[in-house]
């Protein structure tokens, strides 16, 4: 009985993987903007480098917890001691602290700042909203519009940043006179958002350009026009610059003195002026200065806290390019 030879096994080219046919993999080389990155981190990363950003948040900390405990101290006990003298007494349970100064300095017939604090927050909110509702129409006629003399006027906006914000006080005061609008929030809020859209504009600009143009031109074949361009393609990505912005206008605002002082009235005055006020014919009283400065500051310091993230991926977001 004669045996069929089995035939060999021929292996199936087209199974073969692209890995085998070009051999082993190499390592992929990296971009410039990798390599930057590579030695900031070991840069960052040293003790030294650790240890120096925390002497300076120590440093930067120290005077803000002080002002926080002489805030909550009974004025005798102001003026007897210092406030790192409460340190050993918080843990003795000896130290004594009232909330009789922040009654005092918000509700009290000299300070009265509960009307203020509302005033900064009726300022600072519309002077946040109208600048970048302006700068984002004009941010995307800069990126994706094609009009003649274009470079040259978003480098003229751009030009106007070094302009310092003085200047500009006693024309716009005397043109607030002119058309009658003296002594209203509006004149704050105009002041706010005339200086704050050149920087708005630029910042929003260079975001919407590293926005890849195949997405919009995908857009644009949908039969997308502009306004849904903006509102539905462009609008969800800008959401880090506009909130970076958002929050660096609105601590900007609420920490002014003087476009509130130049342009507000008394009635209309933000909580910063009353604060200065404070400090100039209350200096004595330190126990109400103390609560009213802290009063001033929480609500920056509660946005800053809460929405960092957003200010620094908004800062960082087209800056630098692979």
């Amino acid at each position: 009985m004669t045996s069929t030879p089995i035939p060999p096994v021929v292996p199936d080219t087209d199974l073969t993987t692209e890995a085998e046919l070009e051999g082993p993999s190499r390592p992929r080389k990296l971009t410039r903007l990798e390599k930057r990155a590579i030695a900031a981190k070991g840069k960052l990363s040293s003790p030294w480098a650790s240890f120096l950003a925390i002497l300076i948040a120590l440093l930067w900390t120290i005077p803000s917890v002080g002002l926080l405990v002489t805030s909550f101290r009974p004025e005798l006990d102001i003026r007897r001691s210092g406030w790192w003298t409460v340190i050993p007494g918080i843990f003795t349970g000896e130290a004594e602290f009232t909330l009789d100064n922040y009654d005092q300095a918000l509700y009290g017939s000299g300070s009265n700042l509960s009307t203020y604090f509302v005033n900064s927050f009726v300022i600072t909110l519309p002077a946040v909203v109208i600048p970048i509702t302006l700068a984002l129409l004009a941010a995307y006629a800069f990126a994706w519009i094609e009009f003649k003399g274009r470079e040259i006027l978003f480098v003229a906006i751009f030009a106007l940043q070094v302009v310092p914000l003085q200047v500009a006080l006693v024309p716009l005061l005397r043109d607030y006179v002119t058309v009658g609008l003296n002594g209203t929030f509006w004149t704050v809020w105009l002041s706010h958002s005339i200086f704050a859209l050149p920087l708005a504009i630029f910042l929003l600009h260079n975001f919407m350009k590293d926005i890849p143009r195949s997405l919009v031109e995908a857009a644009r074949v949908d039969g997308a026009g502009h306004v849904k361009i903006f509102f539905q393609v462009l609008l969800p990505l800008l959401v880090p610059a506009i909130a970076s912005f958002a929050i660096f206008q609105f601590l900007w605002v609420w920490n002014d003195l003087l476009v509130g002082l130049t342009f507000a009235n008394t009635s209309s005055y933000p909580l910063t002026v009353r604060v200065a006020e404070m400090a100039g014919s209350r200096g004595g009283d330190w126990h109400i200065l103390t609560a009213g400065a802290f009063i001033s500051i929480i609500v920056p310091l509660i946005v800053f806290v809460a929405l960092q993230r957003y200010f620094v991926r908004g800062l960082l977001a087209g800056s630098v390019k692979g």
